[in-house]
């Protein structure tokens, strides 16, 4: 049996991660799969590492120390097409999953992720009946909130002060739930 179109024995990954023990464990995962990896700890470097060794997927972390790694995206379809983009992120919302994948992202992914579901990602599999494919569950209301201020916070290009007003909230109040981890699930 042949290796599916989406994903061919020995295909070229580059993981985009400024977290040098995540990047290091999802390469050896990524390995274990099959993967050829390339690391980058930051956009720059992930242009440079990806010149001249052409990856056909890669795995962008949407926080990269100060910036965002959805800037990154345009920036390897660009040099690198065909290329299919996976967005990672600890701070996942709704806002910066449908800017993910209007700027081209193939899917996006919150963390903690098993590996299974980054293959099954980058393989085009997931969502669609893939018994690899994690069960769909319905966010908590605590996430629906994070999503809503981060679709909000998005809005307002932003802008903490301009935010809080439009959600009708204190500003210290809105930066606390900022300053938190977003809920799971």
């Amino acid at each position: 049996m042949s290796a599916s179109p989406a994903h061919r024995s020995g295909e070229r990954v580059l993981i985009v991660e400024d977290d040098a023990t995540a990047a290091m464990l999802l390469a050896r995962a990524l390995a274990r799969h099959g993967y050829q990896v390339r690391t980058a700890a930051s956009a720059a470097q992930a242009l440079e590492r990806g010149a001249g060794w052409e990856p056909q997927a890669a795995t962008v972390d949407l926080r990269l120390g100060q910036d965002s790694g959805l800037g990154l995206v345009p920036q390897l379809l660009q040099r690198h097409p065909g290329i299919r983009v996976l967005v990672l992120t600890g701070y996942a919302s709704i806002a910066t999953a449908v800017r993910a994948i209007k700027l081209g992202a193939i899917d996006y992914l919150a963390k903690p992720v098993e590996v299974t579901e980054i293959v099954a990602a980058l393989r085009g599999c997931r969502g669609g009946g893939d018994s690899e494919s994690p069960p769909l569950n319905r966010p908590s209301p605590r996430r629906f909130e994070w999503e809503y201020i981060q679709q909000v916070l998005s809005e307002q290009q932003g802008n903490i002060s301009a935010t809080a007003r439009a959600l009708g909230m204190q500003r210290r109040t809105l930066q606390r739930k900022l300053a938190k981890r977003p809920v799971r699930g």
